[in-house]
């Protein structure tokens, strides 16, 4: 008895035409996907075959300076054989600069270059570290590595200025002319204050404060100025706000009060690192305040066992707040950068604090 005679006992006849319309349709698909996977494994079988004259570059890309890559492949290898291998091979000895080198296949070909006597400098941000030992790296291989590659780390916001900055390749290696940063000075006369910025940051419209500035490579990174309202308060000095600890306490309490949040399971952390006090050379008073934030949420904000409901960390950031008082208003420059990166963007970040002053407003 066939499929079809099988199934269509006890079945009337209009559901019968139905039935046979889709046992004719499954068999046609069936017979679709066959015949196509027959036609990919022929392809593949054909592209077997000729694999191992295969080059992943073309000769007039793979020819760089001097400089050739061939890419050995094996079909058929057993588990704990490398699935290629990659030569590296030079007429002379190369001066090379590594964009990177320490991660995905950078940390691999920077090793290779420098066994095959290049001269290597890598060019990295200093996140990961350049000699560390792979597992599958000898003792020996280590050694030759960190003892012969050179490397300098640049931060991101730095590194497209740098890369645009004179960079001088000699015969003992590859030099970076470092330059210092680039600061631009801000002043609006009309408000009555001024500050410099780093060259590379954006000004941002619309986002709520008297002006903002923001880096374009770290978007968490950013400097704004809040002006009090003229009607709604009457300082003196910003001595009014109490010592400087006391100001701390409320520029703290407004940080938390602007990132209140309704969603379930927020948690935040926060922390004075420091307060203090200085006479700038215009002969004004300015407070200065670090705090630091940590903002915590649940993983599953809706789940109803405690033990479903894990806090991870969301961010973790500095705020460094200046405050002076002029024209009868409280002027606070804040700046806002991840905890990860203050270490390497502090000197600028005070920079940018020691320049502000407040100035009288021309009646």
């Amino acid at each position: 008895m066939s499929m079809y005679d099988k199934y269509s006992q006890g079945v009337d006849g209009e559901e019968l035409e139905v039935l046979r319309i889709l046992i004719s349709t499954h068999w046609t698909r069936l017979y679709t996907h066959i015949a196509t996977l027959r036609r990919s494994m022929a392809r593949l079988a054909a592209l077997q075959q000729h694999l191992l004259s295969f080059s992943p570059l073309t000769p007039s890309l793979s020819d760089l300076s001097g400089t050739r890559l061939h890419a050995q492949h094996q079909l058929k290898r057993k588990l704990w054989q490398p699935k290629g291998t990659l030569c590296v091979s030079a007429s002379s000895t190369k001066n090379i600069l590594n964009m990177g080198g320490t991660r995905f296949i950078g940390v691999f070909l920077s090793r290779l270059l420098v066994k095959e006597g290049h001269r290597v400098t890598l060019f990295t941000r200093g996140k990961a570290p350049v000699t560390q030992q792979l597992p599958c790296e000898s003792d020996g291989d280590y050694a030759d590595f960190s003892s012969k590659a050179k490397a300098f780390a640049v931060s991101r916001r730095k590194a497209a200025s740098l890369i645009l900055s004179t960079y001088i390749i000699s015969k003992v290696g590859v030099a970076l002319a470092q330059q210092s940063p680039v600061f631009r000075e801000y002043i609006d006369a009309f408000d009555g204050y001024s500050f410099q910025y780093p060259g590379s940051w954006i000004q941002v419209r619309g986002a709520g404060a008297d002006i903002f500035f923001r880096d374009p490579f770290v978007l968490d990174e950013n400097l704004s100025l809040e002006i009090s309202s003229p009607s709604s308060s009457q300082y003196k000095s910003v001595e009014d706000l109490g010592p400087p600890q006391e100001a701390g306490k409320k520029v703290l309490k407004q940080y938390l009060t602007e990132f209140m949040s309704t969603r379930l399971g927020v948690r935040r952390e926060s922390n004075i690192l420091s307060t203090s006090s200085r006479v700038a050379d215009d002969g004004k008073l300015y407070y200065e305040v670090e705090v630091n934030i940590k903002s915590y949420a649940n993983n599953n904000e809706l789940a109803v066992m405690p033990q479903d409901r894990v806090a991870r960390l969301e961010w973790d950031r500095r705020y460094l707040s200046v405050l002076g008082v002029e024209n009868n208003q409280l002027y606070e420059l804040r700046l806002q950068v991840p905890e990860n990166v203050f270490a390497e963007e502090e000197s600028d970040l005070r920079r940018v604090m020691d320049s502000f002053r407040v100035s009288k407003i021309a009646a």
